[in-house]
């Protein structure tokens, strides 16, 4: 066996990959754990062992390389090549004997175990780093949220106002209305002179309505209308008053996605905490 050349052997299961340190000119020996020993673990624990390493890197045998996060237990499936420095090694993983079903049933559950013993491990600090972001991420937008709600406010009464001093106005305008027919119809003509004018005055109205239908493809309903009209009063004084609607509805969208993050992140069932049992009925 050449002296540079990558070995596999497997000792108690384990892969024990065996290659030359350029620098110290002598062979080491790494045992790695597949389930849970990526790639990029294994190129980190050779680079540690030899400073002088300094590129490190694994491709498959069709030239593509091999991701850092990819598990040694894929890796080793098929053959591949270790480049360290400018050196490439072919490295050709030994065929390990077909496992009986339950002992592959035995390997999953165990891969499962170590997996969630993993994330058990490591969650509690990544839960107590995100939910840090969030909160920062949360006081960050409220910040910018807070004059603008402020605006918005304003804005908002001041367009309510004129909505409200418009629809008194259109009642006025129809009871001036009404008591003038009725003058006309009583006191100064007769019933047979207005007859014709108030159907006039009907069929006008219908015109009306059937125009705002062309133009704004509604009804005529008074609480639509109403909406209407604020919208119009509103964004004209958004206008007038430099308010920024797009960038806060923006921030709103974002205040709203990380309140629903931090409190997907707070369930129970993401921190892995124990839920309180509802009692069986009897």
């Amino acid at each position: 066996m050449p002296s540079d050349e990558v070995t596999i052997n497997y000792r108690h299961g384990l892969p024990v990959i065996t290659l030359m340190l350029p620098t110290r000119s002598e062979r080491c020996q790494f045992t790695v754990k597949p389930v849970v020993t990526t790639v990029g673990a294994f190129l980190q624990d050779v680079q540690r062992e030899d400073k002088g390493i300094e590129r490190a890197e694994v491709f498959a045998t069709d030239g593509s390389k091999v991701s850092d996060a990819t598990l040694m237990e894929v890796l080793l499936m098929n053959d591949f090549k270790l480049v360290i420095n400018n050196k490439a090694y072919s490295v050709s993983p030994p065929v390990k004997d077909k496992l009986s079903s339950e002992h592959a049933t035995e390997m999953d559950d165990i891969k499962s175990l170590v997996h969630r013993l993993f994330v058990a491990l490591h969650l509690e600090d990544h839960q107590i780093r995100k939910e840090r972001e969030l909160l920062q991420k949360l006081d960050h937008l409220k910040g910018e949220l807070l004059p603008l709600e402020q605006m918005k406010a304003r804005i908002m009464d001041s367009a309510d106002a004129k909505t409200s001093r418009l629809l008194w106005v259109g009642l006025a305008l129809m009871s001036t209305q009404g008591g003038a027919l009725a003058w006309l119809t009583w006191w100064v003509y007769s019933w047979d002179i207005m007859e014709p004018v108030t159907y006039f005055i009907t069929y006008g109205s219908a015109m009306a309505f059937y125009a705002y239908f062309v133009l704004t493809k509604q009804d005529y309903i008074y609480p639509h209308a109403k909406d209407r009209q604020f919208l119009h009063y509103f964004y004209r004084k958004s206008k007038k008053q430099r308010f920024n609607v797009e960038r806060y509805n923006k921030l709103k969208d974002d205040l709203a996605e990380a309140e629903e993050s931090l409190r997907r992140l707070r369930q129970p069932l993401q921190l892995r905490l124990p839920i309180q049992e509802i009692n069986n009925k009897d």
